[in-house]
């Protein structure tokens, strides 16, 4: 195997969610050597001011602590202050972050990051615990138990909600527009995250929605489009991809779900790193998405869905993973992207495995689509916008304290909305709050029930995207590309042009 194509292997592992879902198949002690140009010297007085502060801490701290507590500490501290995605994981967070990528793991079915210092939710996993408690993406986590979760980091705050299958776990959440703190109970499971759901809306229209990017979610994609076509008994007109408050996954996935809908051989997606040299170059080509040995998932693929109108639905939960095949699809003229702005995260993160067990998560590149956009802070901008007028606020990247800025230039993207962060009373508030509401719940659960099946009448975004590719030449125009006109009719006899 060639070292470009070994590259391609590792880093398509490299992706994850926004918590960071990912994996690497090498196991890398240190990063490239600078060029002779850039070497600097160490810094030698840093160095020394560092070991003083150990000495320091040993010599007058009120009580003993382990030099391995306080080299783990200045190792976490080092690489949190990067950004708001590189983290050094210890033996166990490492375990669980490997844990993630399988779709089992137990624990509550969230995807979350940090924001002024708490916990924020990004996405609750569909048909999870956390979803059906009515956790709801921007909620901030303000206390898990009875423990605050000011100044966690996001692998400490998974910690504490992971769990033993069938345990209990109160969360204390802050939410916008709320007069308290809401306290949710929830019972820890087995969270199996099926990460593709598929359901004809009418005859000749598919709807196909990808919660997350999972090691098979290229197969369960493929296996949704051919059951579509059998239950339509005969091809489809038209499709639909839901990406909305998917928060990303493995890039594999995200190549393999774009090469399903695009010609062969067309880029997908890139990279650039350091001093902003070109990186990898993935394509919609098996080589990029098949990541062991065997068939092909895409492999009996329906042949209309690379060619028949597709949009594709987006919203500020859409992140990593997600935006890159929908900017893709965009790039390509492929498929009419609607909803709102997605999230903005355009960062590879790369999961390096370190001696003893414990790894380190680093921002190594940034994310570029075909046509060399990146994604970073900005996200992408749907070709038709359609506000989804029950979605309390918005919550992006660029609302991350210490985000990395869009290197192309341009203002970072915040929230639409003002978004109140918890104050230090609300978790003594919370208690008030603690009564159960009946009718609520009930209405809470037939409302998570209608979201299992796509309905048009009810969600002006999925029915925009409907009717778009039920109308080719509305379609066409949405995609910037003009439909094609007739060849104008010719007189048999004078050859005249006959046209008006």
């Amino acid at each position: 195997m060639s070292t470009k194509s070994t590259l391609k292997k590792v880093a398509i592992y490299t992706l994850g969610a926004f918590s960071g879902v990912a994996l690497s198949l090498s196991v890398q002690s240190f990063a490239a050597e600078k060029d002779k140009k850039d070497n600097e010297a160490l810094p030698v007085q840093t160095i020394r001011t560092m070991a003083e502060v150990y000495g320091q801490i040993k010599a007058n701290y009120y009580r003993d602590k382990p030099d391995a507590e306080l080299f783990e500490g200045a190792m976490k501290g080092m690489v949190s202050d990067l950004d708001p995605h590189s983290e050094y994981m210890d033996k166990k967070g490492y375990a669980e972050m490997k844990e993630s990528t399988s779709g089992e793991f137990g624990g509550l079915g969230m995807e979350i990051g940090q924001e002024d210092g708490f916990v924020k939710v990004v996405a609750p996993i569909e048909d999870t615990p956390a979803e059906r408690a009515g956790v709801k993406s921007g909620d901030f986590i303000v206390k898990i138990d009875n423990t605050s979760t000011r100044g966690l980091t996001v692998s400490e705050a998974v910690k504490k909600m992971r769990g033993k299958p069938g345990t209990k776990i109160t969360l204390t959440l802050s939410r916008k527009n709320a007069d308290k703190p809401i306290v949710v109970n929830l019972t820890r499971a087995i969270i199996k995250v099926k990460s593709v759901r598929h359901h004809l809306l009418e005859k000749d229209y598919g709807y196909i929605r990808v919660s997350q990017f999972q090691e098979r979610t290229v197969a369960a994609l493929n296996e949704a489009a051919q059951a579509l076509v059998k239950e339509n008994k005969g091809l489809l007109k038209g499709i639909i991809l839901d990406l909305r408050d998917d928060p990303g996954g493995l890039l594999n996935g995200a190549v393999g779900v774009s090469a399903a809908f695009l010609q062969p051989d067309v880029t997908v997606v890139s990279t650039k790193g350091r001093n902003k040299k070109e990186g990898m170059v993935l394509k919609a080509t098996a080589e990029d998405y098949i990541t062991t040995s065997g068939k092909d998932p895409l492999a009996g693929l329906p042949a209309e869905l690379k060619t028949i109108p597709m949009t594709v639905l987006i919203n500020a939960g859409s992140a990593s993973a997600s935006e890159i095949v929908a900017g893709a699809l965009q790039d390509h003229k492929r498929a009419v992207v609607v909803g709102t702005q997605s999230f903005g995260k355009g960062s590879v993160q790369t999961l390096i495995p370190l001696s003893g067990g414990s790894a380190v998560k680093l921002t190594t590149a940034l994310y570029y689509t075909p046509n060399d956009r990146s994604i970073q802070a900005q996200g992408i901008v749907p070709d038709v916008e359609v506000k989804d007028k029950d979605r309390a606020f918005e919550s992006r990247e660029a609302d991350l304290a210490g985000h990395i800025g869009n290197p192309l230039g341009g203002e970072d993207v915040n929230s639409s909305n003002e978004i109140s962060t918890p104050d230090s009373n609300e978790a003594a508030k919370a208690d008030e709050n603690a009564k159960s509401k009946k009718g609520k719940d009930k209405e809470k659960d037939e409302d998570i029930s209608s979201r299992r099946i796509p309905n048009p009448a009810k969600d002006d975004q999925l029915r925009k995207a409907l009717d778009l590719v039920k109308n080719p030449a509305e379609w066409q125009k949405s995609l910037g590309l003009a439909a094609k006109k007739p060849a104008p009719k010719k007189d048999k006899k004078d050859g005249k042009d006959e046209s008006k």
